[in-house]
């Protein structure tokens, strides 16, 4: 069935201003390239404004400076992007499954599932596991003994929560993350290694998102620990006993080591990743592909890494880069001598 909202409605749920006909119907979102005469579109990158001029969707998301000199109908906002993104939730599709346990679930007699809650076919509920209000588990999820989660989250399909962890309210779980799994702590003892059980647990905050695929590992003895409103991409690994301040967010492949402290408000470009003990500080910003060593004090961006060249001369660049030490101290004999 299609749905649609008049600019009106829109404006209202995004704050915006309008410009031009407010009852005119708008039944989805496009790029300003592939909408059509009845779509929304948003520019909110300079890149793009070059097809400002050409497109055909019904109004555009706009700041106050460009919808100065658009022809066509507007909804005006200080940041267009963040208007596109509350206007997708006008227009989400995804299915919304009924309240209630499919029969083909397993669910332990000792949970504890609130009524609106929704158990999807094949998952297994473990004992005394709680559940909260409006919470839906996808099909074939796994939710071991003693683990909690709030109101309002949504688990997907195939996702492991091992025992014992703890999700807040309004978490999103993608298919195939893995909350809670051992972390990666062994003794050498005779040139074998020895298993150090993993005591602690996860406990994940409130407003967080995990993508697919990704492992949080439950702590050594202490919890790991990811606080509200984090964001975490497709792939990425957090070790055991990690602490993840407000508002982080991690692009895909990133690798965060044991014991790893990460301020509030801190930003994780692809391939990033930490060495284990370390602290960064809040507002602390790695570029794709950044190995960081040491603590962050300082807040700022941070890079490491050569930049990509052909592969003949980064070859040559690479054995120039082995040779920094031996030059370096060349030049402090040369000073000493001048």
């Amino acid at each position: 069935m299609t749905v649609s909202y008049s600019l009106k409605d829109i404006a209202e749920h995004i704050g915006a201003d309008v410009r031009g006909d407010s009852d005119f119907r708008i039944s989805g979102i496009n790029t300003l390239r592939l909408a059509g005469p009845n779509e929304l579109a948003f520019l909110a990158n300079s890149a793009y404004r070059q097809d400002l001029n050409k497109t055909q969707a019904g109004a555009v998301i706009l700041n106050s400076e460009t919808a100065a000199s658009h022809p066509g109908k507007a909804l005006v906002v200080p940041n267009p992007y963040l208007g596109y993104a509350l206007a997708t939730a006008l227009f989400d599709r995804a299915p919304v499954a009924a309240a209630g346990v499919h029969p083909r679930a397993v669910v332990a007699n000792s949970a504890n599932i609130d009524p609106t809650a929704s158990i999807g076919p094949l998952a297994v509920i473990g004992e005394s596991v709680k559940i909260g209000a409006n919470t839906r588990i996808g099909a074939g999820t796994i939710v071991d003994n003693h683990a909690v989660i709030g109101d309002n989250c949504r688990i997907a399909g195939n996702v492991s929560i091992y025992h014992s962890v703890v999700l807040g309210d309004f978490v999103t779980v993608h298919s195939g993350a893995v909350i809670g799994a051992d972390g990666f702590g062994f003794a050498q003892h005779q040139g074998r290694w020895i298993k150090v059980h993993q005591l602690g647990g996860v406990v994940v905050g409130n407003n967080v998102e995990i993508g697919a695929c990704t492992t949080i590992d439950r702590g050594a003895l202490d919890n790991t620990v990811i606080e509200d409103g984090v964001i975490v991409d497709n792939h990425v690994q957090i070790a055991h006993n990690v602490q993840v301040g407000e508002n982080t967010a991690m692009a895909a492949f990133t690798g965060i080591s044991g014991s790893t402290i990460i301020g509030k408000n801190c930003t994780f470009a692809g391939r990033a990743g930490c060495v284990g003990h370390i602290t960064l500080c809040d507002g602390s910003h790695l570029t794709g592909g950044t190995i960081l060593t040491k603590s962050l004090v300082e807040p700022g961006s941070y890079s490491s890494g050569t930049m990509f060249s052909k592969t003949r001369e980064w070859k040559k660049n690479a054995v120039r880069f082995n040779q920094l030490d031996d030059l370096a101290q060349r030049i402090r004999q040369l000073e000493k001598k001048s």
